[in-house]
């Protein structure tokens, strides 16, 4: 069985420190107001639970509250863990929008070029020797029938390069704001990263002292811990029926890595957590989720306990912290917690049934 390990040394490289670059371009701007980027500009939120920094407090005086520090700082680890995932999850979205922001400006940009360039053309044409003001005209016409045509002619060029003016001062206009929004983006986007790294440090402190009360315990209560946050294992069914077929995709990937390690912010190929788990089985399946188990609560539609198929996702706790992936019988399949490897249990196993959603069929 393994055991806990600081096993978060990568999960800073996932979290770029940098939001990807857009298109290059002479002035940076943003997206329109046309509304391209909704939500940009929303601030990422993380919850901390209370006494998260430090959660398992002193030394344990007997075994017995070694075990109860050692469970409860399992939870609170797991907790952690998918509150980094979910602001992954934020960040991501939110690099995604100033991407689109950046095209936006770029296309804003080149509509302000390709204006320009008529106004310039209609100033030629208008002012140029070759053609009339409206003196020429009234002195140059033959009749007065004549001078209403050359007249109007000359209204109309006045009239379409007005249009052409006020429509350039729409695009300036929304182009400014459009930068503010992008730059607001970025900025946040940066913020979020600078968080994520902080909840890092503390996570990876925690799991310090987690390691320590965790090897100071016998074997059996290991045991007993484990089982608190995983289930007792049971064996692979030989075979499971799935109502659809990305379900059973989703369901014959999740079971195949049974046996691999949980590692706290993995999502494969050979190591997972519970949303890491999830949602690379349904990416096999063809159905993108976020690797989050608060974000994968929201997915699909909602499913009572006593409807549930295989392939349905499972979540625990209040707020939501954990998933795994209903395979019938009254058993799912997790990667289950730090000691344990995904492996099959009962369903009532973790005892915190929270709700079900259904993703696929």
């Amino acid at each position: 069985m393994a055991t806990p390990h600081a096993v978060l040394t990568h999960a800073l490289e996932q979290f770029p420190t940098d939001p990807p670059a857009g298109p290059t371009r002479a002035r940076r701007l943003g997206l329109l107001r046309s509304g391209l980027l909704i939500g940009a500009t929303t601030a990422l939120t993380l919850t901390v639970l209370p006494g998260t920094a430090g959660a398992v407090p002193g030394d344990a005086s007997t075994p017995e509250q070694a075990m109860q520090l050692v469970t409860d700082a399992s939870h609170k680890l797991e907790v952690v863990s998918e509150q980094l995932n979910e602001a992954r999850v934020v960040l991501e979205r939110q690099q995604a929008a100033v991407v689109a922001a950046d095209q936006a400006a770029a296309d804003a940009q080149a509509r302000l070029d390709a204006l320009d360039g008529q106004i310039r053309q209609l100033a030629r044409t208008a002012y140029t020797t070759d053609n009339l003001s409206e003196l020429d005209v009234m002195l140059t016409s033959d009749s007065a029938e004549e001078f209403v045509s050359q007249l109007g002619t000359l209204d109309a060029i006045a009239g379409h390069t007005n249009d052409l003016v006020s429509e350039i001062a729409v695009v300036s206009e929304n182009a400014a704001t459009a930068q503010q929004a992008a730059e607001q983006a970025e900025a946040e986007a940066q913020q979020a990263v600078d968080q994520i790294a902080a909840q890092q440090d503390e996570l990876e402190a925690e799991i310090a002292t987690y390691q320590r009360q965790y090897d100071a315990l016998t074997a059996p209560q290991r045991e007993q811990v484990d089982q608190v946050h995983a289930g007792a294992a049971v064996a692979v069914p030989s075979a499971v029926l799935a109502p659809s077929g990305a379900a059973q995709a989703a369901v014959d990937t999740a079971l195949a890595q049974v046996g691999d390690p949980y590692v706290w912010g993995a999502g494969g190929p050979d190591a997972f957590d519970c949303s890491g788990l999830t949602q690379y089985a349904y990416s096999a399946a063809g159905v993108s989720l976020p690797h989050s188990s608060s974000s994968q609560s929201r997915m699909g539609t909602p499913v009572s306990r006593s409807e549930l198929q295989p392939g349905d996702l499972v979540f625990f706790y209040s707020p939501v912290s954990h998933v795994g992936m209903y395979i019938g019988n009254g058993q799912m399949v997790h990667a289950s917690t730090s000691g344990k490897p995904v492996q099959v249990v009962s369903l009532d196993s973790l005892g915190s049934y929270n709700s079900a959603r259904r993703v696929a069929g």
